[in-house]
């Protein structure tokens, strides 16, 4: 059986008819099957008549051909043509298509997607079915919020899209960044100026309303105190008191632990790729190679990019010692090739006693003495790396003096027998002058490699 259709645009003259057959339709779609059934079209000399008014001719054109063919060219369309077959193919229930165009969107119109960011998440969030687009944008926006949060249209962002981007633990900003731009969206909402001492009683009142439903999601305690001080407090009339007096308490008194139970820190996205340690080192390890021991780098500014590579020259190892939490481990600004010590003061070891938590003890570190810097390096493909006096003569057990690389451990002889070693290796930037010298520079690149000792 034949049916014809009417695609209606806004005025009748742009009328166009299509033909197609019935039963073709409804295998191919539950839609079609409900509006042949349910007398959504009408029957006029054995053919149903269907009057689909928001579907562009040349779409229908599109769909039909995939569902009489099974398949669909897509590389020719515009992104936003490609969005609105989309949303074309979710109205009709064309699961097949519906998949395979979010496929070529996620694959071919990363770009397109990134351009108008708030509106696209808004059409995703309506359907339901774009299961893939939808986990590929949020993915994408967690990884790289400036995509949406420094957009112009930002402000624009229905709140419960918002809300459902601060619950995320990757979102991949600094709370305070966070915090800042929650405070633009609510003051663009309600049209007042983002001045904390310009507020009136009715402006506070707005804002705060506004920003109950988000505030349990900003992770208060994870901001820093110089932070806390001059983007938080300003903003005291707007927030809990309660809360404000808790982070105050918090800050002021010394080892202060919170009183409620806190989000864990988000999980920053600095791609260090390890099985041992968490991101939360690299900022610790660039700074120690560049020497800043009172200063160190934030997650945001590490001078360092972080990458799985099997060969490079500078290297960080790091071992776990065997039936603990306690890491190990040393930085050679030089390479391992050859045989036999040395020469270089910039090389240094470290110790964390607990992996899992490393704000609760500070980390120790040595750097080489001036007067062991001969014996710095020793470079040996029999054993594992050897630093001074920390020698490795066999896969798991490890002796430590502590003579030219002091103050690690208690003194005396110590025995370290080591489970899982791993490396990460530092590559000079090509185009930024690279030499065969030692010297260490912010245009660097660390990456890692991990192998594993029986």
């Amino acid at each position: 059986m034949s049916s014809k259709f009417l695609t209606e645009l806004s005025k009748e003259p742009n009328v166009r008819e299509i033909h197609a057959h019935s039963n073709i339709l409804c295998i191919r779609s539950q839609y079609f099957c409900a509006a042949f059934s349910n007398e959504w079209a009408k029957k006029e000399d054995g053919k149903y008549i269907l009057k689909k008014q928001n579907i562009d001719p040349h779409l229908f054109d599109i769909i039909l051909r995939f569902i009489y063919y099974g398949n669909i060219e897509l590389k020719n369309l515009q992104g936003p043509y490609v969005l609105k077959l989309l949303i074309a193919a979710d109205e009709l229930n064309i699961q097949s298509l519906i998949t395979h165009i979010q496929g070529y969107l996620i694959k071919h119109q990363t770009e397109f997607l990134q351009q108008n960011p708030s509106d696209i998440l808004e059409i995703v969030y309506q359907h339901e079915t774009f299961t893939d687009l939808w986990d590929f944008y949020l993915e994408k926006i967690c990884e790289e919020p400036k995509i949406l949060f420094d957009s112009e249209k930002f402000i624009n962002l229905k709140a419960p899209l918002l809300e459902l981007l601060l619950k995320r633990d990757d979102l991949n900003m600094e709370e305070i960044e966070i915090w800042d731009s929650l405070l633009k969206w609510c003051f663009a909402q309600q049209n007042v100026m983002n001045d904390p001492a310009k507020l009136s009683n009715e402006d506070i009142t707005k804002i705060k309303n506004l920003l109950h439903r988000f505030i349990p999601l900003i992770r208060f305690y994870h901001i820093e105190p110089t932070d806390f001080f001059y983007k938080v407090y300003c903003y005291k009339e707007i927030l809990p008191q309660d809360l404000i007096h808790d982070l105050l308490e918090f800050h002021i008194v010394p080892n202060k632990k919170p009183k409620t139970n806190i989000s864990p820190l988000r999980k920053l996205s600095l791609k260090f790729d390890s099985t041992l340690i968490e991101s939360k080192y690299s900022s610790i390890f660039a700074s120690w190679i560049d020497k800043k021991i009172f200063s160190h780098y934030n997650r945001k500014n590490i001078p360092y990019e972080f990458k799985l590579l099997y060969r490079s020259r500078a290297t960080i190892w790091i071992a776990k010692i065997q039936g603990s939490t306690k890491l190990i481990g040393g930085y050679n600004p030089l390479d391992w090739s050859g045989k036999g010590w040395k020469y270089t003061t910039d090389s240094f070891l470290f110790n964390f006693a607990d992996r899992e938590n490393i704000s609760t003890t500070a980390p120790k570190l040595s750097y080489i003495k001036s007067i062991g810097a001969d014996y710095a390096i020793c470079c040996n493909n029999e054993y594992g790396p050897q630093m001074g006096d920390l020698n490795c003569p066999n896969s798991n057990n490890w002796s430590y003096v502590g003579y030219y690389y002091p103050n690690l451990d208690n003194n005396g002889i110590t025995y370290i027998y080591l489970q899982v070693i791993f490396f990460v290796k530092i590559d000079f930037f090509e185009n930024m002058g690279y030499s065969d010298d030692a010297g260490i520079g912010a245009d660097t690149k660390l990456t890692i490699i991990e192998s594993y000792y029986h």
